[in-house]
């Protein structure tokens, strides 16, 4: 069996192709490759309560962007 040509597929085409196929370990590699947003920001693990207490202000944010990306 042939795989498919994965730089023509759209990313929900290719999502469901790997949830479809989850053995095949170089096709997530190449959807994480592909799709990974360098410009991510990554926020560490809650450490402490004052981390929680900060979350909604920190997800407001994070949604804000979101909208102005979408």
């Amino acid at each position: 069996m042939s795989k498919p040509d994965f730089t023509t597929m759209t990313r929900p085409q290719f999502r469901q192709y790997i949830l479809e196929h989850r053995e095949d370990e170089q096709a997530l590699q190449i959807y994480i490759d592909r799709f990974q947003n360098p410009n991510a920001k990554i926020y560490p693990a809650p450490k402490s309560l004052e981390d929680l207490e900060n979350f909604p202000e920190i997800h407001r944010e994070h949604l804000e962007q979101q909208r102005k990306q979408g």
